[in-house]
Formats: structure tokens, sequence, C-alpha cells
């Protein structure tokens, strides 16, 4: 019985040790529900007190995420050089499951390498500036260019400059180009 028991420690133990930093399955910490007490990492103000779309980024130096106004923001804070490279997830707000764009939900988030992006529409994000607006589904993102314009990209296709640039990026602003 004492054999059986050390087997099985030592078994989950050699497990457990292929799991993360080997390239192996890492466990995704789930996103955090969005609170009062989230202030954003670029301009010091509580999260929810703007409209549109959030982000949350969770790495692994920090008990609590990097919360960000907008999802562009999150998505210019994983671009930087000079900001943590230990990320675990990104999560933005899924606009598709959101009561309204000025109250984009507290739990409705989507893992921003899945999501869709609207990028180059007319919906500017809380601060004013252009606004990377996310989607789970594409049916809901398509309905939102019918309405706003803009086009639908993935989270590898969001232009460094739409996101990074005090000016929107040219191309991302041409709604002749056909949405993927």
């Amino acid at each position: 019985m004492m054999i059986r028991k050390l087997c099985a420690a030592i078994a989950i133990a050699v497990l457990l040790a292929g799991c993360g930093k080997d390239g192996g399955p890492a466990v995704v910490p789930p996103p955090v529900a969005l609170n009062s007490d989230a202030m954003g990492v670029f301009c010091g103000m509580n999260v929810m007190e703007h409209p549109g779309p959030k982000g949350q980024i969770i790495t692994g130096g920090r008990i609590d995420p990097y919360w960000f106004t907008s999802a562009r923001d999150a998505v210019a804070f994983s671009l930087m050089p000079d900001q943590p490279r230990d990320i675990k997830a990104i999560y933005v707000s899924d606009m598709a499951k959101a009561p309204s764009w000025n109250e984009p939900g507290e739990t409705n988030w989507i893992d921003a390498h899945k999501a869709l992006f609207v990028i180059g529409s007319r919906k500017q994000g809380g601060m004013g500036a252009a606004e990377a607006i996310p989607f789970g589904v594409r049916a809901a993102a398509e309905a939102f260019v019918a309405g706003n314009g803009g086009r639908i990209v993935g989270f590898a296709e969001i232009p460094p400059s739409y996101v990074l640039g005090s000016d929107v990026d040219q191309g991302a602003t041409d709604a002749s180009r056909p949405a993927k």
C-alpha cells in the first residue's frame, strides 16, 4: 500500500514537472471580473468610468491584472518593449455580449488572441482615441462594421501603428478594404 502511494506521488510529480516552462501545456489564468478597484495602467483612472471595451493583462509577476480603459491600450501594452514580458493572458471585453457601449460588462471577457477586432470604425474609445473593438462572434463584428464602418482583423493583424501611434494608421481606416 505504501509503495502504491509513493509511486502515485512520483508519477504526479513527474507529470507536473513536465508542464509550463519546458514548453508543455501551461495553465492559463482566468480573467478577473471588472470591479471598482480597477485602475487604468496608462491614465490612472477608474476603468469603469469609461465607455467602450476594456482590457486586462495577467502576468506572472503580479497578483492583480494590469487594467486598461480600452482594448486598444491592452494591445498596445503587449507590443511595448519596456513592459513586462511574462504575460500569461490578455483578455478584452467581448462586445458581442456587452449590454451596451456604455456598459461593456464585467465578466464577458474573451482571450484577445481568439477575438476578432474591428479597427478603423467611427466609434471611439473612452479617451476619444480610435478603438480596436473586440468580438467573440464574426456575425456581431460584421453587424458592427455595417453600422459603424471599419474592418475586421485578428489580434496579430492589428497594425502596431494603429495602437501605438498618436494618429490612426491610414490603412486601418480605409472602409473600402474588404473585411476578412
